[in-house]
């Protein structure tokens, strides 16, 4: 199949790469004339514009938009739209507002367009271990871009089958699912990065725990000089506690037990906010995933040996930077 990308940052490039690797054709375009020249060594068809990316593109189109969420997003989509042709499809695969996502898809509509939202997870690594995605949008839509998010997916690997699960492998299975109409994809991705956050926040204050147990405050015979590349690597083996954010983990303390390179001024990039409006809408209590919110305004303004490692696994699976405070 064919997809035009629109966007060849961190994820954009590599979601090109992966789609070509597996015998998909990509039309790319990005404002950086240099990763649409880099993709199309790799084998995709350059675009100058948005108007040639959809002169070259065979009907119906797919376009998978891959930028910022807000004002970039917003603005190519509307040009999208006035350059694409009936039963042609808009894919957004970043961090929309799905509230964004049920607006856009009723005005796109009206013009006889599809509107597909791809909740994206994976990042950095994506190329190699595929994208976990949970997807927005018409069932029918959804069925013709299937080969598309099949090879984007990771697949079933090597992961047990789930108790109780049977029949053929399902999309659920296979890295993927539809979550169901517009909005929906970006809504449960929303709740994903919640849940992140909270995730992060309990191993940094786990470890910010390990790390001061050394501390002068404490009597001499209950100081413990804890080696935390250990404890990570130990728990990566057989615990209950053990995720890809403790891999990521172990491999920042190995690199840097001090966490030197990372000031722990804390970013947050919406999902944490929105998920937290929701909880409010719908009256449902989140204390932990609130707390790990604020816990990243606090960093802000004074940053502690956890706040650092938060930094350390925002780095390990987005290739996020700290912005200065």
């Amino acid at each position: 199949m064919q997809l035009g990308i629109v966007g060849l940052g961190r994820m954009g490039g590599n979601i090109a790469r992966r789609l070509m690797l597996r015998g998909h054709e990509t039309v790319v375009f990005d404002r950086t004339q240099s990763s649409v020249t880099g993709l199309e060594t790799e084998g995709a068809k350059g675009a100058k514009d948005l108007a040639d990316l959809v002169r070259k593109m065979a009907k119906p189109r797919a376009v998978w938009v891959m930028l910022p969420a807000g004002a970039p997003t917003e603005e190519t989509i509307e040009q999208l739209s006035t350059l694409l042709e009936p039963d042609d499809v808009i894919i957004d695969g970043g961090n929309t507002f799905y509230k964004d996502d049920i607006r856009r898809a009723a005005a796109l509509a009206k013009k006889q367009l599809h509107y597909v939202d791809v909740g994206t997870s994976g990042g950095v690594w994506g190329l190699e271990r595929g994208y976990c995605m949970m997807i927005g949008g018409e069932t029918s839509i959804l069925e013709r871009l299937d080969p598309l998010f099949d090879a984007l997916a990771p697949g079933v690997g090597e992961i047990p089958r789930t108790r109780g699960r049977s029949g053929p492998n399902e999309r659920a299975e296979r890295g993927y699912i539809h979550a169901g109409p517009a909005g929906a994809g970006h809504f449960v991705k929303m709740i994903h990065n919640g849940i992140e956050y909270g995730l992060m926040q309990a191993y940094a204050e786990g470890f910010d725990i390990l790390k001061t147990k050394s501390s002068p405050s404490l009597p001499q015979d209950q100081r413990f000089d804890l080696n935390l590349a250990e404890i990570a690597e130990v728990w990566r083996r057989g615990s209950v506690v053990s995720s890809w954010l403790l891999d990521l983990t172990a491999d920042a303390l190995v690199a840097d037990p001090q966490l030197a390179a990372y000031s722990g001024s804390v970013s947050d990039s919406g999902e944490g906010r929105w998920t937290i409006d929701a909880a409010v809408e719908q009256a449902v209590p989140v204390p932990v995933l609130a707390g790990a919110l604020f816990a990243r305004f606090r960093s802000r303004q004074e940053s502690t040996y956890g706040d650092k490692l938060l930094s350390a696994m925002r780095f390990g699976f987005g290739g996020h930077i700290e912005t200065p405070k």
